[in-house]
């Protein structure tokens, strides 16, 4: 009996042994899904929290993006904007170069001027030019009459202008057109002596031949013609001066 209870005892640990061996890889199973079950969620959460880092830096970029285009548009505006200042500067710097170039034509217009008259340089005062002009052009026009009556007043208000000896030539010449042979021929006086350097002093004393002979006074037209001859040898003048001189009997 006792032997019996000896192998009972035995059978019964070797049952105990056996249930302990059965439970023990049951219990590490367990113990393995919870530790993958926990890496899952922990990477679950990493791959939350990258992809909100990832929303919030697609969301920068497009916010930069954005602000880059907003700086883009503000560049190109300033752009234009100082594209039309330079514009709006040229132009008025232009304005300003017209308006000191008009300026300083009025103002010369009222300040004496070197000018050449006739192959002659002088000083033109004020007015002389528009004066002489006005004169030729009433005498270019056939109005001899006013002509010479603005000749006149030019040769009076203006003894020292270059214009001068050119005045009273073609006073005379208007004077002449109004058959005033006398008052011609003393107005060509005149310059033959006052200037007879001038270019128009040998044409005066052609003219006062020419004047001399339609009133036929040949004697008096070849001394004037002689003495063109003499003091204007080699101008043209003098040329047609001794051909008529050839043509007095």
């Amino acid at each position: 009996m006792t032997h019996r209870f000896s192998w009972l005892r035995v059978a019964a640990a070797a049952c105990v042994a056996g249930t302990a061996l059965m439970a023990g890889p049951a219990h590490a199973g367990m113990f393995d899904d919870d530790q993958a079950r926990q890496a899952i969620l922990d990477l679950r959460t990493k791959t939350d929290s990258l992809s909100s880092q990832l929303s919030a830096a697609q969301r920068t970029i497009l916010d930069q993006s954005n602000r880059l285009d907003q700086l883009n548009q503000q560049v190109a505006t300033l752009r234009g904007q100082n594209e039309d200042m330079a514009n709006q500067l040229a132009t008025v710097q232009k304005q300003q170069k017209d308006y000191y170039t008009d300026l300083d034509g009025r103002l010369k217009k009222f300040e004496p001027q070197q000018q050449t008259v006739d192959g002659v340089q002088g000083v033109v005062q004020p007015g002389e030019t528009d004066a002489f002009n006005a004169a030729s052009q009433q005498f270019r026009s056939g109005d001899y009459k006013n002509a010479a009556a603005s000749f006149r007043a030019f040769i009076a208000k203006y003894p020292q202008s270059p214009y001068q000896p050119t005045a009273q030539y073609w006073l005379g010449n208007a004077q002449y057109a109004l058959r005033d042979y006398k008052g011609s021929t003393a107005t060509w006086q005149g310059v033959v002596k006052n200037y007879p350097q001038h270019p128009r002093a040998p044409e005066a004393l052609l003219a006062i031949a020419n004047n001399q002979l339609e009133q036929g006074q040949k004697a008096a037209a070849r001394k004037t013609l002689e003495q063109v001859v003499a003091q204007y040898g080699s101008s043209d003048v003098a040329q047609s001066a001794q051909s008529k001189l050839s043509q007095i009997k």
